[in-house]
């Protein structure tokens, strides 16, 4: 065990004993998403490093406090990447912190969320105890992936310190074709494209145009391209990194930014605002002046869920409000990993 995971170890103790709430934090690049959390800052970006990683195994290992860029340039030397392509928001951004948020960006409907890429990881609970959970493999779990809740927990289960992840082959090639069309039609393109056997792995409405993206190997492409109206992008690389990081001119809005999840195949919603469709339809940005409650209510009956992205008050509700069970079972899962409330507390949610 490092230095710096023994001492991380004993300020977890001295916060249990203590009943001291503890604030983890990385490189910061997501500090925006979710409610303020207060607390005594536990800094984890020292505790880095890529533990292992055989590019013919297709797992990498790092700690949590690793640069994103510096594994995802590991990866592309061996020709290699992380499939769920996540977004950085900033050069600062870590694994811990990347794994804590949950997010994916394009390339999640075709390859998998953040949470289907985790194998496993080593944590510190609410006691101090050093935990392992999943491991190396593909196959490895009978019974509940205990490490998978790690993801999407932003912290309050307890604390990343070792992260192993599946990875893939970069794909030969790739381009993408866009054309000019309605929202409602690019939704029922982009939900026709998810039924066919076509190597798409991006498809993007913005400013009145659809973008599909297709890759794999060069004859998979051609052949792909040749079923697919539109004309290529040239450059698409920076369109698809200017989504992912949110660099379009459409998130330089001012305003609350709503992110919206919903099933690929529902029309365009009727709400007021500006909208860019994302994963095929299923994962929809919006600026809206509405009120937050009655636009989650709006989402909730066509099946979705909203988030207030950015440009929220931290005090308020970020997330989507749980059910009454299933806020029973977030309260059980975090007194079972962080019984004295420690970690990020009301990170998520006011009561958790």
């Amino acid at each position: 065990m490092s230095d710096l995971s023994t001492a991380l170890q004993q300020q977890v103790l001295d916060a249990f004993h203590n009943g001291t709430p503890l604030n983890i934090s990385g490189g910061s690049s997501k500090a925006f998403l979710g409610r303020a959390s207060q607390g005594q800052a536990v800094d984890v970006t020292g505790h880095r490093g890529i533990v292992e990683y055989d590019p013919r195994e297709l797992v990498l290992t790092a700690r949590s406090g690793t640069p994103l860029q510096e594994i995802e340039a590991a990866l592309a030397e061996a020709g290699q990447m992380l499939a769920f392509e996540p977004p950085h928001f900033g050069d600062s951004a870590t694994l811990g912190g990347t794994i804590a948020c949950g997010l994916s960006g394009p390339r999640r409907p075709y390859s998998g969320s953040a949470r289907d890429s985790v194998l496993g990881c080593k944590m510190l609970n609410g006691r101090g105890e050093i935990l392992r959970f999943g491991g190396q493999v593909m196959k490895n779990v009978a019974g509940y992936d205990v490490s998978r809740l790690m993801v999407g927990a932003h912290g309050t289960l307890g604390m990343l310190l070792e992260i192993s992840l599946k990875v893939l082959p970069r794909p030969a090639a790739s381009i993408t074709v866009t054309r000019v069309c309605s929202a409602a039609g690019a939704i029922s393109s982009m939900s026709a494209l998810l039924g066919k056997p076509l190597p798409v792995d991006g498809a993007c409405f913005h400013g009145e145009q659809l973008y599909i993206r297709i890759s794999g190997s060069a004859q998979a492409v051609q052949e792909a391209r040749s079923k697919i109206a539109g004309d290529v992008l040239p450059d698409a690389d920076a369109f698809w990194h200017a989504l992912r990081e949110h660099q379009l001119p459409f998130f330089m809005r001012h305003g609350a930014l709503y992110r919206a999840v919903v099933k690929p195949a529902i029309p365009p919603l009727n709400i007021e605002g500006t909208w860019l469709l994302d994963w095929g339809g299923a994962q929809r940005w919006l600026y809206s002046n509405e009120d937050p409650a009655s636009l989650r209510h709006r989402v909730a009956s066509v099946g979705g869920h909203v988030t207030v992205f950015r440009g929220g008050a931290q005090a308020e509700e970020i997330f989507q409000p749980l059910s009454g069970p299933l806020l029973t079972i977030h309260q059980r899962l975090k007194t079972s990993f962080d019984p004295n409330n420690i970690f990020n507390r009301g990170r998520l949610y006011a009561n958790l």
